[in-house]
């Protein structure tokens, strides 16, 4: 799939790799180390569930350790208060650990079963509530946190890091601007950075119906950014 002219150049233009996925731009070594390290962090977490299933509560304590920033994050974009945020992803864990021998392994990371559970208790509030979507930026945005990084690099100095952090909060401010599927689906890929298969599994979609929706979400993206950021 070709990247549109709009995200052509600066960050946007590598958002939008990140966005279609680039496997040209990663050595093919790398690339399997990758997914092999992905492949038994998976693996090691849905270890933890079956535990957790058989009883051991200090295994749910760990899977609780490894996705807690995964849900905070999510509802704290989503909802725009740091209080409730945590209070949403406390019920998370709760209903969690009340279901926890309903869930079986499906191929995915446990974590995408997380995610829907606070998604529900997102909409639930959403329903139930005037609401309106204020982005916090200074906590979802925290350099190596998430893909949202775009234009640091390990190496970067306090002015290189001050630019980096702006263009952040630009392009969350923009996602904000975003539909609703596609403000979603944005958050779930890439400031959660959930698979496509996870995505659609989230959000009761298809695959082929995911990225359809994350490709009119770059492109509004790019429409939305200021100029000097695409």
């Amino acid at each position: 799939m070709t990247v549109p002219t709009a995200v052509s150049r600066g960050p946007v233009f590598m958002f939008a790799e990140r966005v279609f996925g680039r496997p040209s731009a990663v050595p093919l070594s790398r690339q399997a180390a990758d997914d092999e390290r992905a492949e038994a962090a998976k693996a090691e977490a849905w270890e933890l569930v079956r535990a957790a299933q058989d009883g051991d509560s200090s295994a749910f304590g760990r899977l609780y350790d490894r996705y807690v920033d995964v849900v905070y994050r999510y509802v704290l974009f989503r909802l725009g208060d740091r209080d409730l945020a945590e209070d949403v992803t406390s019920e998370t864990f709760l209903r969690a650990l009340r279901r926890i021998t309903s869930v079986s392994y499906q191929g995915r990371d446990v974590g995408a079963w997380f995610v829907t559970i606070a998604r529900n208790l997102v909409l639930d509030h959403v329903k139930s509530s005037r609401f309106k979507l204020e982005v916090v930026t200074d906590e979802v945005t925290e350099p190596g946190s998430a893909p949202f990084s775009v234009g640091a690099t390990a190496q970067a100095g306090p002015e290189q890091e001050a630019i980096s952090r702006a263009t952040r909060t630009e392009l969350l401010r923009c996602v904000a601007e975003l539909g609703d599927d596609q403000r979603e689906c944005i958050v779930l890929r890439f400031l959660q950075g959930l698979s496509v298969a996870e995505t659609a599994e989230i959000m009761n979609r298809n695959e082929g119906a995911i990225k359809a929706l994350q490709h009119r979400a770059v492109r509004r993206l790019a429409q939305l950014l200021p100029t000097g950021l695409r």
